[in-house]
Order: structure tokens, then C-alpha cells, then sequence
């Protein structure tokens, strides 16, 4: 018989994780307002409320500058982790043997509604994770691309210089540097975990070897 426990037990992941995602998401916008009427003023332009800055470009340029990279490499993970392994890694599957999830799903009263439809419905959500994630990464990659350029042109105006088109800004080094600049550092993030889950543990985490197990062991 299963214990019972609280819904707050059973959640506590998600919700420490969107707590700190909001402590960090408001001092962000607290801080970036002050930023930005720094800048704002040097140029000359009348400051905005703090209200206004959540809507601004400068907010939405760097919100969605960094979801569009953390989209990116979750997708990127999810995608290659079907098919590419790491000897030894916690977050590789087993260079020589099928796993769990690599078997066929099968229909039954505990299954996803759309396993046990089948067909189209059963095709897509097989790859539903991956989807989900490169669709969050393309609206970020979206979002980022509008307020970066609606951030640029209000500096170019500012400096009395011309304005860019969407068209134009889309070759523009800031905008890809935005992009580069934190998607190496997600790469870097997986690559860390992927390489030193071989050889270190921490106890009681999921995301980690048995503290005993061999550094060739592949997987958790």
C-alpha cells in the first residue's frame, strides 16, 4: 500500500523551482527599471514606471533572450540523449542494451489518453517532449528577436542614428551575439553534467550514480 502524502510533498519540486523563478523574474524587472531609465536618461528620453518597463523592449529583450537558450538546450538534451551516449554518464542510456524507454508503448487503463488512441494522436505524443520544447524555444527566439530590435532602434534613436527593419536587424551582430552568447553557456551547462556525473555522486539525488556504483557504469 502506497503512503499518502501532501500535494505540496508530491509538487515540491516544480514549486521550489517556479518560487525561485519568480523571486529571480522580479528582481530582475526591479533591477533592469532602474537600468533602463539609466539609460533612458543618458539619452536624453523620458524615464518610463515600473508598470511600463514590464512591457518595454529592454524587459522583454532580456527575459526571453535567456528562456530562448534554456528552451534550446532542454530540446537539444531531450533530442540527442535518444540517440547518442556518454560511457559511464548518469545521463546517458546504456551504450549496449535497450531500456525502458526504448520499448514500444502499449494501451491500458493507466496509459496516456493518447497511447490508447493510437494512430496520429499516439505518433505525435511519442515525440510530444521535444515538440514542447522547440516550440518554447521558437516563440522565445520570437520574442527575444522583437524586443531586441524595438530595444535597438530606441537606442539608435537616441544616438540620433538610423533605425533597422526586421529584415535588416536580422543580420545584425548584437542580435546574434544576444543568441550565442547564452546558448554556449547552456551547452556548457549539459556538457558539465553529462561528463562529471562519470566520475562524481550526490547522494539521494536522481540525477546521480549510486554513490558506490563504477565510473563505467552507464546510466542511473
Amino acid at each position: 500500500m502506497k503512503k499518502k502524502h501532501s500535494w505540496l510533498y508530491l509538487n515540491g519540486l516544480t514549486i521550489a523551482f517556479v518560487a525561485m523563478l519568480v523571486v529571480c523574474l522580479a528582481a530582475q524587472a526591479f533591477t533592469g527599471h532602474k537600468q533602463y531609465n539609466d539609460e533612458l536618461e543618458k539619452m536624453g528620453m523620458e524615464e518610463v514606471s515600473f508598470a511600463a518597463y514590464l512591457i518595454s523592449p529592454h524587459f522583454m529583450e532580456a527575459t526571453f533572450e535567456n528562456w530562448e537558450s534554456e528552451f534550446l538546450q532542454m530540446a537539444m538534451y531531450v533530442v540527442l540523449t535518444v540517440w547518442l551516449r556518454q560511457i559511464g554518464s548518469a545521463e546517458s542510456k546504456d551504450p549496449d542494451e535497450k531500456e525502458e524507454v526504448d520499448r514500444e508503448p502499449k494501451p491500458g487503463p493507466d496509459a496516456p489518453w493518447a497511447v490508447n488512441k493510437g494512430g496520429f494522436w499516439l505518433k505525435l505524443y511519442k515525440h510530444s517532449l521535444s515538440i514542447a520544447f522547440l516550440g518554447l524555444f521558437l516563440i522565445s527566439f520570437a520574442l527575444h528577436f522583437s524586443g531586441s530590435l524595438a530595444h535597438y532602434n530606441i537606442e539608435q534613436t537616441g544616438e540620433h542614428r538610423p533605425t533597422a527593419t526586421a529584415a535588416e536587424y536580422l543580420l545584425n551582430s548584437k542580435f546574434w551575439f544576444e543568441s550565442f552568447q547564452n546558448w554556449q553557456s547552456e551547452f556548457l551547462s549539459v556538457a558539465s553534467i553529462v561528463f562529471l556525473s562519470i566520475y562524481l555522486r550526490q547522494w539521494g539525488s536522481p540525477e546521480s550514480k549510486p554513490v558506490d556504483a563504477p565510473h563505467m557504469e552507464t546510466g542511473k
